[in-house]
């Protein structure tokens, strides 16, 4: 029973930090929409968000675009 919760616990604490590094003049609007709602606004900012198959999805449709750090 504790592995299963342990595993739901480091699921729920998952993180992520992603970088915007690059800028979105001359890409299509929607790939500016994707980097907009995972809350990026300026260049080099850096946001933390759960890490989710969603959010790895939304990162991976733009990796010219944002970065994962580790």
């Amino acid at each position: 029973m504790a592995t299963k919760k342990q595993k739901k616990e480091t699921a729920a604490n998952g993180k992520i930090k992603i970088q915007y590094f690059r800028s979105v003049i001359a890409f299509p609007k929607t790939q500016k929409e994707i980097v907009r709602s995972l809350g990026l606004r300026k260049l080099n900012q850096i946001v933390e968000r759960p890490d989710t198959p969603s959010m790895r999805g939304a990162v991976a449709k733009v990796p010219h675009l944002l970065r994962i750090i580790e």
